[in-house]
């Protein structure tokens, strides 16, 4: 079944204005009018980010939903699609946030609004922990593009997260994915999209 509601999740520190996001939000828009497309700005809290994710496709048709997320932002939505069933692709998915994030405890600014400042809480890498998606249920619903070039993951550790999904295992690129215009058709056709 095509999709018909696609989810997208930015990473830590990041917003809908990140370009990934934008891209993917200006591809719905001009080939895939009909998708109902939602990429709504995280809390800091990951308890909250998910409870309000939850809310948000709450009446969503799980066999034509999906979702996409960079970063911690794949992480999330590899819990979302574990609790759905929905099909996933993860951009440089954040593997183990709960470790890598506790080393960013305290203030915090927003990368495309660096006057938004937030506060990254001790109990937020609890939260995270709490957040575990477990080994997949459905691998083949899965589709991750993981830079070898990644400053920030080990695109080991991505790799071997993923076992039995579909992966696009880049020689070099970066976090950011700055080649992610090299990707997009590959990634829509893995959901069934234009």
């Amino acid at each position: 079944m095509p999709v018909t509601h696609l989810l997208y999740l930015h990473g830590f520190r990041s917003s809908p204005l990140s370009a990934k996001a934008q891209k993917v939000a200006a591809r719905v828009q001009a080939r895939n009018p009909g998708v109902t497309w939602w990429c709504p700005q995280l809390p800091p809290s990951p308890r909250q980010a998910m409870e309000g994710v939850m809310q948000g496709i709450a009446g969503w048709p799980r066999a034509s939903m999906a979702v996409i997320g960079s970063s911690l932002g794949g992480f999330y939505a590899t819990w979302v699609a574990q609790q759905t069933g929905c099909p996933a692709v993860l951009l440089n998915p954040a593997v183990d946030p709960a470790r890598d994030l506790a080393a960013y405890i305290g203030e915090q600014t927003q990368f495309h609004t660096p006057e938004e400042h937030f506060f990254f809480e001790p109990a937020f890498v609890d939260e995270l922990r709490a957040l575990d998606p477990g080994p997949l249920r459905q691998p083949g619903r899965f589709f991750a593009i993981i830079a070898k070039g990644d400053e920030v993951l080990d695109w080991r550790e991505m790799t071997a997260r993923y076992p039995g999904a579909r992966i696009k295992l880049l020689s070099g690129g970066d976090h950011a994915l700055s080649d992610f215009d090299d990707h997009l058709d590959e990634l829509f056709a893995f959901l069934g999209l234009r």
